[in-house]
């Protein structure tokens, strides 16, 4: 189950209704204090399961409450309600029309409560079939008998509510709000909320500190699964210490009874005992026994920002749901601008594996580094309301996008590298990687985007970091690297843009001829990233030109890990592939040698990229 929209209504900033959509990865950019931070909050709300507080009413609300509206895709093909029958969420007639589930909390706006929970369905209106999610076992018998249909056998609601629904030609279906609180649907949103995502929150202004709970609660789960482990043998000790304090406790009776017999027949001693695990408190150090604690405030958001995934991630796994959305405010917060960079490809990562990444910023550096289409841009206006803008919209969003956060800043920089995606640079830098090792005089594309030299700017969207007007007054050069995508004799995809890019001077543009860059990876190396996450693959000793590498891997990778076939639908293809290119252009490409691409690559086309760079840079 995947967040895809959030709707607000009279929350903080967000008088007015406004809604905000979502991908794998999302980021919010804008200015500071223009309502990012309160996005993220009010998730926390709606996750959390908390209420709000009575300052997170907008000041214009008018005694209006507080509305959150969430929506998901990826939905569950079935869920289980009442008495351990299988029903779906279609089947309730608690989806949108678009097939989406969206959940509505409202909350009261003098006191920030949780007044009510609705989803808002594709529902039926006809008369008698409308409030049959509200009735009870009893009173859906009554209803089904004054409508002449036959009650099925067995105790649970929801095949009852099917046959009513069955009998009616037209059920007039038609978007509304169907409430999830009161006492028939109770029970259809307590399984429905057992299945959203985890929500974990990443604040930028927490106390880093190894005492913080997000470090902590995963060292505590660590000693009590190691305490539960050996269980019968502390038990054994504290049955050991009982029976020798028994011991001394029946030979002071006797010494007593020497004396005075009367004062007592016996002593019993209780033992007050612990529980084993408040035995045990952890502080985290690092090299040379320096505390955490006392690191500079970069590491220490580091280390812990690592412990909350790990929080995340346990919590995910106790509740048994699979979907984790990680929301980290300013990640660049404290950080050099190489961390930032590891961050962001960490962050970036945990998106192509499966997870839900939002991170907000108001800084370039971050910004520019991410495809424009994952961008969301909050404005405020003139009246003070708020308008976000999704990113890969054209110039137009492009534009204010830079404007608003002063992209290109940095006149360091020697060449702009443009490439499809975030992919082809990770690609470019890990052959560049290869090559050096061999001895091969090619720039270190690393260290020079690291000092500042180089900027990459993935071109897929017209991203942040490619604009006209914003690259010409810099006079610096530029190589655009272009997927070719189409097989000659056909003119390639983006011809007019490398022609467009040759034509200005000091600037430079060439297609891949082969398909794209995964084209130019060797089958042994994907074969042995796969084998080290332990997944045995099986793919051809060679790839041709134009073979769809990222499919091919992927539908390999679902034949060596599932007993399925390949799934017909586009959105769970779209994903397994999108995981491939991940891991061929990560895993793979660290086992690609000099050797390898001079198999693959005969021509040495992906090293005259390298020295092209290495060219315009002087």
């Amino acid at each position: 189950m995947r967040l895809c929209k959030l709707v607000l209504e009279n929350f903080r900033c967000y008088a007015a209704e406004t809604r905000i959509e979502f991908d794998d990865f999302t980021a919010l950019v804008g200015r500071n204090d223009v309502g990012k931070s309160a996005v993220l909050d009010a998730m926390e709300i709606f996750f959390g399961g908390r209420a709000a507080d009575k300052g997170d009413v907008s000041n214009t609300a008018d005694g209006n409450p507080i509305r959150i509206t969430c929506e998901f895709d990826l939905l569950p093909t079935s869920i289980v309600i009442d008495a351990d029958f299988e029903t779906s969420l279609a089947a309730e007639h608690i989806l949108r029309t678009n097939g989406n589930l969206a959940i509505r909390k409202t909350y009261a706006n003098a006191t920030g409560k949780l007044v009510s929970v609705e989803a808002l369905a594709n529902h039926p209106s006809a008369e008698n079939a409308g409030d049959l999610l509200l009735l009870k076992r009893a009173e859906l018998i009554v209803r089904a008998n004054a409508l002449g249909v036959q009650v099925p056998a067995g105790n649970a609601n929801a095949p009852l509510r099917a046959a009513i629904w069955g009998n009616f030609a037209n059920l007039n279906l038609a978007e509304r709000h169907i409430n999830l609180d009161k006492e028939g649907a109770k029970q259809i949103w307590s399984s429905i909320e057992n299945l959203l995502p985890t929500y974990a929150l990443f604040r930028s202004d927490r106390v880093s500190s190894d005492q913080d709970p997000e470090a902590q609660d995963p060292l505590k789960a660590a000693i009590r699964e190691a305490i539960s482990q050996v269980a019968d043998q502390l038990a054994q000790i504290q049955a050991r210490v009982e029976a020798e304090v028994q011991k001394i406790a029946d030979a002071t009776v006797a010494k007593v009874k020497e004396m005075d017999p009367s004062i007592a027949e016996t002593l019993q001693p209780v033992v007050t005992t612990k529980k084993w695990d408040s035995l045990f408190s952890t502080n985290i150090t690092g090299d040379e026994n320096v505390p955490i604690n006392k690191r500079g405030s970069g590491v220490r958001r580091l280390i812990l920002l690592s412990f909350f995934r790990a929080r995340a991630e346990q919590v995910a796994e106790n509740r048994e749901v699979g979907h984790v959305i990680y929301a980290v405010e300013e990640p660049e917060t404290s950080q050099h601008p190489r961390n930032q960079r590891m961050l962001l490809a960490a962050l970036t990562e945990l998106a192509a594996l499966g997870r839900q990444v939002i991170v907000s910023t108001h800084t370039p550096m971050l910004a520019r580094g991410l495809p424009e289409e994952s961008l969301r841009l909050i404005e405020r206006n003139n009246d003070n309301t708020r308008t976000i803008s999704p990113g890969g919209a054209g110039g137009a969003i492009s534009q204010r996008i830079a404007e608003s956060l002063g992209v290109l800043a940095d006149h360091n920089i020697k060449a702009f590298i443009g490439v499809e995606g975030q992919h082809d640079i990770a690609f470019l830098k890990a052959a560049s990687r290869a090559f050096l090792a061999a001895g091969v005089d090619v720039p270190d594309l690393d260290a020079l985007e690291l000092a500042g030299e180089i900027l990459f700017f993935p071109m897929g969207g017209s991203n942040l970091a490619l604009w006209a007007s914003r690259l010409s007054p810099l006079n610096r050069p530029e190589f655009h690297i272009c997927d070719r995508d189409t097989q000659p004799p056909a003119m390639a995809k983006y011809q007019a843009h490398v022609n467009a890019v040759n034509a200005r001077p000091g600037c430079q543009a060439v297609n891949t001829a082969r398909r794209e860059m995964e084209n130019y990876v060797h089958p042994d190396a994907i074969s042995e990233g796969y084998a080290d996450n332990h997944i045995a693959i099986v793919l051809p000793p060679n790839f041709a030109p134009f073979d769809d590498v990222p499919t091919l891997v992927a539908q390999a990778v679902h034949a060596a890990t599932s007993p399925n076939p390949w799934p017909a639908d586009d959105e769970t293809q779209r994903r397994k592939v999108s995981r491939a290119k991940h891991q061929i252009n990560g895993a793979a490409m660290a086992k690609m040698t000099a050797q390898r691409f001079g198999q693959v690559d005969p021509n040495n086309e992906v090293r005259g990229w390298l020295l092209t760079i290495g060219q315009m840079l002087g």
